[in-house]
């Protein structure tokens, strides 16, 4: 069930925020923001994986992230279209029920398709749903004020954000391999996926991303329009969910800021 939130990440398929960004997920919840998870598809055309398998799977990684709530839209894998206004109206949907300050989406440049349609669509959807006159029965307008992109899993990514999730990683572990149908050898046909290499070469990004701040692991974003460095701020302070509340106690992770898109 959607409701309110103060962060929404978004992905095409059910493991991809999992494999994406789900050490800044894990930190987010644990510094005190409610997070919550999309899915734009079930991923029903894996090789691996029936849908109710994987919504299983979906379920026990947000545990293991913490977050608040995770919604499936069952759009139609391989078939995402940021220019159909069903599939549009679902995300506006989405993000105006959640009202999330910060939205963590793929990055358009990642070579699966249905990735480059997710950041598409997730863009478009996040300018529509702050226009007033854009389907007003689909709910109150609403202007996330940071949108954070997360790379594909075969996509080197020079970004423009470095955070370390060091002290998360373990959570990002256990949700990453919560989706056994993917990732375990002994779950179905050999695939790259599960060959082992695949989650290895994650973690080593991961690590490549860190090494470029000094700490041992850290996930890196690109940044849609410019940065708000006060929203930056915001994000990666612990305690504080809403503006106006007073000095908080910082995180007191890694973060740099390598340049703007």
């Amino acid at each position: 069930m959607v409701s309110r939130c103060d962060v929404l990440a978004i992905g095409a398929h059910p493991d991809d925020v999992e494999l994406g960004c789900g050490g800044l997920v894990a930190r987010l919840v644990a510094s005190g923001k409610t997070v919550g998870v999309v899915d734009l598809t079930a991923g029903e055309l894996g090789t691996r994986g029936e849908v109710e398998v994987r919504r299983a799977e979906a379920a026990a990684a947000a545990s293991a992230l913490g977050v608040s709530w995770r919604q499936c839209l069952a759009l139609p894998d391989g078939g995402l279209r940021s220019a159909d206004p069903e599939q549009m109206a679902a995300v506006v949907g989405v993000l105006r029920t959640a009202g999330p300050r910060v939205v963590i989406l793929p990055d358009g440049g990642d070579p699966h398709p249905d990735h480059q349609a997710a950041a598409a669509l997730v863009a478009r959807a996040c300018t529509w749903s702050a226009v007033r006159s854009w389907r007003p029965t689909s709910g109150p307008p609403h202007k996330p004020q940071l949108l954070l992109a997360y790379p594909g899993p075969r996509q080197v990514l020079a970004p423009a954000v470095v955070v370390e999730v060091t002290a998360w990683y373990p959570a990002k572990r256990s949700a990453c391999l919560a989706h056994r149908s993917q990732f375990d050898p002994e779950a179905g046909p050999p695939t790259h996926l599960a060959s082992g290499h695949f989650l290895a070469a994650i973690e080593g990004r991961d690590r490549a991303v860190g090494n470029t701040v000094g700490v041992a692991l850290a996930e890196g974003f690109s940044v849609l329009g410019p940065l708000p460095g006060d929203e930056l701020a915001w994000l990666l302070r612990a305690g504080e969910r809403e503006p106006g509340t007073g000095e908080q106690e910082s995180a007191g992770a890694a973060v740099a800021v390598r340049r703007f898109r």
